[in-house]
């Protein structure tokens, strides 16, 4: 199996690189770092996954201009069901635009129909609880933006409690064939075992398995128990 992380050097916020960093002790494979000055290895080369973790607005801005003149190579991938996970503010990046309050919209790369919105300079913080088949996703928001259009059809989890991915929205993220964009943060694959898991079986990998595997279901247990407090609180407000 290939797997491209790409940018590395600038897609490392909220700890989000111990997505990666955990996957392969999980699976193992070739795994490809790009870095921002270098044309993605999916260009020339057949992959089984991409991953790009949370950066600032800057680096999104920049990487989106990077990746630009290799939009229909993935147009292609996504119609292969190349499996792409995009974590934070890097699932704004493949909508059709990027609305920017008080500035002029952006273009985004257009491979799922939906739109993305920057909210600078307010911060949406939220511990988010959601529901995907029969598991209990657990996670954290803290983001610039919204990704607005998502319905059921497009939808990555179900919310139960916490902010969605907009204001009003009873999902957190999108899934567009194999695409999977979530704000959630964590990192995702760390603290969700199972979704780990269900990642390995779509890739076909022949024996899936976690790493660690009794130290990261005690921390889920833990975690969930704590969420589906009553009285847990669930911050979900804008700071600036």
């Amino acid at each position: 199996m290939t797997v491209e992380i790409l940018y590395p050097e600038l897609c490392n916020l909220y700890g989000d690189r111990g997505n990666m960093e955990y996957f392969k002790r999980c699976v193992p494979g070739q795994y490809i770092e790009t870095s921002v000055e270098s044309e993605p290895f999916f260009v020339s080369n057949q992959v089984d996954m991409v991953y790009l973790g949370s950066m600032s607005e800057s680096s999104c801005d920049r990487i989106l201009k990077r990746l630009m003149p290799h939009r229909e190579r993935l147009r292609q991938m996504v119609e292969q069901d190349v499996v792409f996970l995009l974590a934070g503010n890097a699932a704004e990046l493949f909508c059709q635009t990027i609305q920017v309050d008080g500035g002029q919209p952006i273009t985004g790369l257009g491979l799922v129909n939906l739109t993305a919105r920057r909210i600078l300079p307010h911060r949406v913080n939220s511990l988010v609880l959601c529901g995907f088949e029969e598991q209990k996703i657990v996670g954290y928001t803290s983001r610039f933006g919204h990704l607005l259009g998502i319905d059921a059809s497009t939808a990555l989890f179900s919310l139960e409690r916490g902010m969605g991915s907009a204001p009003d929205c009873l999902y957190e993220g999108y899934r567009v064939r194999n695409v999977f964009g979530t704000y959630l943060l964590g990192p995702l694959l760390v603290l969700n075992p199972d979704f780990n898991l269900y990642l390995q079986r779509l890739l076909s990998v022949p024996s899936p398995g976690l790493a660690f595997e009794d130290e990261v279901r005690l921390a889920y247990s833990l975690r969930l128990a704590e969420y589906e407090k009553k009285e847990t609180v669930y911050p979900c407000h804008l700071t600036d």
